[in-house]
C-alpha cells in the first residue's frame, strides 16, 4: 500500500509538471541565451522556497543557464547559516544543475556579499559578463560614484553591437507606491543608457512585478517580488505596460538574434505577463550606410 501511494504521488507530480510546462511561452530556440531574474528574495521564508520550486519546474522544460539577482539577496542576518537558509537551500537543485547566479547589491545587502562564491561577483561591487551575443552589466545602485560611472561608460562603449542589458536594485521608473521612481539615479544613468544603446534594464526594490512602457527607447522591468511582496502596491500610472502585485513572481528571459522573449510567472504557476522585444537595427543600418559610402 505504501509503495502504491508513493507511485501515485510520483505520477501526479509528473502530471502536474507536465501540465504546468504547457504554459511556457518562450520558444527555446537553438543557441539562444536563457536566464531568469529574481529580486528581493532572500527571506528564507516559505514563499521564497515556493518560487524556487516553481523556477526548478520551469527549468525542466526551459533550461535557462543563469539567474540575475536584483538585490536584497539576504534580508536580516548574514551568518553562514543565513546564506544556507536564504540562498543555498532553496536554490540547491538549480545550483546542482549547473545554473549560475549573478548578484547585484540591494539596500538590505552587505557589501561583503561580493565575496560569496555563489553570487559570482568576484569581489566587485559592480561588474560585467557576456553570454553569447548578450553583454550584461551589474551595477551597485546603492553608491553610484564617479568611478563606477566612468567604468560603466567604458564598458558600454566597448560592448560593440551586443545586446546591452543593465541590472541593479533601484528602478529608474516605477509605479510602486512605496518607493516609486529613483529619479536621482535616472539623471545620471539614463543619458549613458541612451548614448550607448542599452536596450533593457532590470531592477528590484519595489516588491511587485512591473514592465514599464518603453522610455526613450529603453525597456524597464521591475521584479522585486521573488520573496517579499507588497500586495496591491502598484499605482495606476501612465508608466505601466503590465504589472502584478497579488503574489510572488519571477521573470524568465530568452534572447535569440535580435529578439528578446520574456515571461513572468507567479508562485502558483500563472503567467502574469509575456511578450517579445525586437532589438532596434540602428547599428546595423548605420554600418550598411557606411559600407555604401565607402564604395
Amino acid at each position: 500500500m505504501r509503495r502504491l501511494t508513493f507511485l501515485l504521488v510520483v505520477l501526479l507530480s509528473r502530471q502536474t509538471v507536465a501540465l504546468w510546462a504547457q504554459d511556457v511561452t518562450l520558444p527555446a530556440k537553438a543557441g539562444s541565451v536563457r536566464f531568469a531574474a529574481i529580486g528581493d528574495m532572500g527571506t528564507g521564508e516559505p514563499a521564497q522556497y515556493e518560487i524556487a520550486q516553481r523556477m526548478l519546474q520551469f527549468h525542466q522544460t526551459f533550461p535557462f543557464t543563469f539567474v540575475i539577482m536584483l538585490g536584497d539577496n539576504l534580508y536580516g542576518g548574514k551568518s553562514p547559516d543565513d546564506f544556507q537558509k536564504k540562498f543555498e537551500t532553496p536554490y540547491k537543485p538549480l545550483l546542482d544543475a549547473g545554473v549560475q547566479f549573478y548578484a547585484a547589491l540591494g539596500n538590505h545587502d552587505d557589501t561583503n556579499e561580493r565575496f560569496y562564491k555563489f553570487f559570482n561577483m568576484n569581489g566587485q561591487n559592480y561588474y560585467s559578463f557576456k553570454k553569447g551575443n548578450v553583454h550584461l552589466f551589474a551595477l551597485d545602485s546603492n553608491y553610484l560614484d564617479p568611478k563606477q560611472l566612468a567604468w560603466l561608460e567604458k564598458e558600454l562603449a566597448n560592448a560593440g553591437t551586443d545586446w546591452k542589458i543593465c541590472f541593479f536594485h533601484h528602478p529608474l521608473y516605477s509605479s510602486g507606491a512605496f518607493h516609486g521612481s529613483s529619479t536621482e539615479l535616472r539623471v545620471v544613468l539614463e543619458p549613458l543608457f541612451i548614448k550607448y544603446g542599452v536596450q533593457v534594464v532590470f531592477a528590484g526594490h519595489e516588491h511587485v512585478y512591473e514592465r514599464v512602457k518603453p522610455q526613450k527607447g529603453i525597456y524597464y522591468f521591475t521584479e522585486g517580488a521573488s520573496g517579499e511582496l507588497r500586495a496591491g502596491n502598484l499605482k495606476k500610472t501612465d508608466l505601466t505596460a503590465a504589472g502584478y502585485d497579488k503574489d510572488r513572481s519571477f521573470l524568465s528571459v530568452e534572447i535569440s538574434g535580435d529578439d528578446l522573449y520574456f515571461q513572468a510567472i507567479s508562485r502558483t504557476g500563472m503567467t502574469v505577463d509575456s511578450g517579445t522585444i525586437r532589438r532596434p537595427v540602428e547599428v546595423q543600418a548605420t554600418a550598411s550606410q557606411a559600407t555604401a559610402v565607402n564604395r
